[in-house]
């Protein structure tokens, strides 16, 4: 991803010219340190509590202009270290007020509000970050995507993971032939960490004074306000969330999506602890296989959720404890096996004495280094081309993979597809579970 030469300020030549006969200001000449704030974006941040905080905190090296959250409380800290951004509750009014002072958009809020405030910053001009995963609904990845494609605007996804060393060594090293040839990823994670496989709570609760929950409902249909929802455990709702799948795999599926070039599987077959109507299961085992990718070979991928673990690697050192953290990915190649952090991080060989033998011997770096998924995205922002997890060429369709998953753990049938066209083949699936259906006020 080569950088193009950065945006220009003021032409240094013209300061030299007139040197002789003139005193320039320093807001003129520029100097060491100084920025001029034509290149210093105007950011707006929607969703600024939680990790929405951590969004906002990665921008700052931009000007922060304004700040939009449903929850006074969630927000305070970002209030108060941006004391001198614009506050807003509705992310609506503020692009329709302020929308000619923004010049990028970041969207940090609870998965069903992903969709409709990133393509309202899209359409109106606005480069948009959005966090993981990018939508709830396979349907709404599609629209984000071809969006983004259509609009020529920056974008980026929060998979972090995909910026970072650990992923770009593991593509090196599987390029390389460290494992030989890749026949399978396992991936697992002690997500839900937040309760799921229940039922709507009955409980009568008053809205705390802090929230707008009218706001916070967005586009989901309407229901009574209940702490089983917000601030945090929305994720295992499916009008809200994705489940344990949607909240960890766009991190720890994406150096496999990115290295052994994914695409649609021809079938996906999910098991999985009781069904609820309305919550994701508490345990899921998910398998998706892949069909033969150019040179890449038929590969399978699983997805273990709810504290299950793969068994232990074949080539892994005698006495080593197995597995070595509550989350992580392995990758079983015909020579070896390497394994990793959620995100990719701490790749290494299972086996440590063919692990410090090819270390001594690296491979030549192949895939450029970035400084981080938000320094990519305002460079992106800034001089043009394309961030790393940009929607429409990665993280639009890593989302849909992802998601697909959930239609074999809610349907609890074993799905074929046409890997050309993510279409599913074999039986007829609800429309319901494909898109979204927004509230009256809240459309695309």
């Amino acid at each position: 991803m080569a950088k193009e030469m950065r945006r220009r300020t003021f032409v240094s030549e013209m300061a030299a010219a007139g040197a002789a006969f003139h005193i320039v200001p320093r807001h003129v000449l520029g100097g060491k340190g100084y920025r001029p704030p034509s290149d210093t974006l105007n950011v707006a941040c929607i969703g600024v509590g939680g990790m929405g905080g951590a969004d906002v905190r990665g921008m700052s090296s931009e000007n922060i202009y304004a700040l939009c959250d449903v929850d006074d409380a969630r927000a305070s800290r970002s209030y108060e270290e941006f004391p001198a951004a614009k506050r807003y509750k509705d992310f609506r009014i503020m692009l329709e007020r302020d929308g000619a002072n923004i010049d990028a958009v970041t969207v940090s809020t609870p998965d069903h509000t992903h969709t409709v405030a990133a393509m309202m910053a899209l359409r109106m001009g606005k480069h948009v970050y959005c966090q993981k995963p990018l939508t709830r609904t396979i349907w709404e990845a599609k629209q984000l995507a071809t969006a983004a494609r259509e609009s020529g605007l920056a974008t980026q996804m929060g998979n972090q993971g995909h910026s970072w060393e650990g992923t770009r060594q593991i593509r090196e090293w599987v390029e390389a032939g460290w494992i030989g040839t890749v026949k399978e990823v396992q991936y697992w994670t002690n997500r839900p960490i937040w309760p799921q496989a229940i039922d709507r709570p009955t409980e009568v609760h008053h809205v705390p004074a802090h929230l707008d929950w009218d706001l916070w409902l967005g586009p989901a249909p309407e229901r009574p306000y209940h702490p089983a929802y917000a601030p945090f455990n929305w994720r295992g709702w499916w009008d809200f969330g994705t489940g344990a799948l949607g909240d960890i795999a766009c991190h720890s599926m994406d150096a496999a999506f990115w290295a052994l070039e994914l695409g649609y599987p021809t079938s996906i077959v999910a098991e999985s602890t009781a069904l609820f109507e309305e919550t994701a299961p508490a345990v899921c085992r998910i398998v998706y296989e892949f069909p033969q990718r150019g040179a890449f070979p038929p590969l399978k991928v699983i997805w273990l959720d709810g504290e299950l673990t793969p068994p232990r690697p074949f080539d892994l050192d005698q006495g080593t404890p197995w597995p070595p953290d509550s989350s992580g990915q392995i990758w079983i190649g015909d020579e070896g096996t390497l394994v990793a952090g959620i995100y990719g991080e701490e790749p290494h060989l299972a086996n440590s004495e063919r692990h410090q033998a090819l270390m001594a011997d690296l491979p030549d770096e192949q895939c450029p280094r970035t400084e981080g998924v938000y320094a990519e995205w305002i460079e992106a922002c800034k001089n043009g081309g394309k961030a790393g997890s940009d929607f429409a060429e990665h993280s639009g369709p890593l989302t849909e993979m992802v998601l697909l998953g959930n239609l074999a753990v809610r349907t609890q049938q074993a799905l074929e597809f046409d890997a050309s066209s993510g279409q599913v083949t074999n039986v007829s699936v609800p429309e319901e579970l494909f898109r979204s259906e927004y509230r009256e006020g809240w459309g695309l």
